[in-house]
């Protein structure tokens, strides 16, 4: 089923609609952002969404109503209803109110309180001087999950200082949203390593296929296991560390660089407010990385970030060239515009 036109609403009223229906309906349909390209409809059954919602339940410890903050057009925003609605409440929708402060105000009393939001929003709420009480409705919540993108380690210190829970989560579409939180997988829910350190997920809550394309659907979906488009490690402690998609590791005279590490290390900065880094094509180093930096106070010099980066890395990781941005490009979903980043280079020359 698609949510149509008509906005949160009636997302909401279309998705207990299908929660509701007796007999297994038709699956939810669910379009990727098309951050990295075109984008792809993706099939949800039904148990495939509520084993989502109970495996998240059980693992966060408690249920109640939620915050919708996220487009419900995504998959998150799916979640977010889907939580609520399994556990008797109507979702709160940001879009009517006027802050976050405000929604969560509008929660039901006595009720634990939940939110999904992704990186940008989070930063937003602790740092808005118009919005000061957001960080403290924040610090309210039973959870704040946060997904959509990577998360610094300097933003989850910041939001413990607040006093807010942050649980971060990893996921897609193709999951019934996040299906990892904090470096483990939500109960149910397999994951596994490729030898190039492809992340594949398997388990109840996996997608049943891309609408009107098979081809994609067999390739991406084999023996139970979603082979994802990114890479990972497990760290000592055996939890997923998500390195950035496998197309982003970028070869530049011959030196094989993770460009989501370099961005992370780029937001780490003081002068950086945001940052995202992307390889293309160079004649000379194979492929070069390009940095597009959002400065806190103006721009930062290109020599100053290189420095920066081979303090933490290797030498060859540091970007050779920048592109200074008033703001990121942002797709709804929150997550920064890939191809508006990389056409910008291309225009540029």
């Amino acid at each position: 089923m698609d949510i149509g036109p008509g906005g949160a609403r009636h997302a909401v009223a279309s998705l207990r609609a299908w929660l509701g229906v007796p007999d297994e309906p038709a699956p939810w349909v669910v379009e990727t952002s098309g951050s990295t390209g075109r984008p792809k409809r993706v099939l949800l059954p039904r148990a495939a969404v509520l084993a989502s919602v109970e495996a998240s339940a059980r693992r966060l410890g408690a249920s109640g109503a939620w915050v919708l903050a996220l487009p419900a057009s995504y998959v998150a925003g799916v979640q977010v209803v889907a939580r609520s609605l399994v556990a008797g409440h109507e979702p709160v929708l940001l879009e009517e109110h006027g802050s976050i402060a405000a929604a969560v105000a509008a929660l039901p009393a006595g009720v634990d309180g939940f939110v999904s939001l992704v990186p940008t929003q989070l930063h937003r709420a602790l740092d808005d001087p118009d919005d000061p009480d957001d960080a403290a409705a924040l610090a309210s919540l039973h959870t704040v999950l946060l997904g959509g993108g990577p998360v610094d380690k300097s933003l989850r210190e910041r939001a413990a200082a607040a006093g807010v829970r942050v649980v971060a989560t990893y996921g897609s579409a193709e999951t019934a949203g996040g299906c990892v939180y904090d470096g483990v997988p939500l109960d149910g829910v397999g994951l596994a390593l490729g030898p190039d350190g492809r992340i594949r997920l398997g388990g109840p809550t996996l997608f049943a296929g891309y609408d009107g394309d098979p081809a994609l659907t067999a390739e991406v979906l084999v023996d139970g296991w979603f082979h994802t488009s990114d890479a990972g490690r497990l760290d000592d402690d055996g939890r997923l560390q998500v390195l950035g998609r496998l197309d982003d590791v970028v070869v530049t005279g011959g030196v094989n660089v993770p460009a989501p590490a370099v961005a992370a290390r780029l937001r780490e900065h003081p002068g950086v407010a945001a940052a995202e880094v992307l390889g293309v094509p160079d004649d000379e180093w194979g492929g070069r990385l390009v940095a597009f930096v959002v400065g806190s106070a103006g721009p930062v010099p290109l020599v100053e970030l290189r420095d920066w980066v081979a303090d933490a890395h290797p030498r060859s990781w540091a970007p050779r060239q920048v592109v200074d941005l008033a703001a990121l490009p942002m797709l709804g979903n929150g997550k920064p515009d890939r191809v508006a980043l990389r056409a910008l280079v291309e225009e540029g020359g």
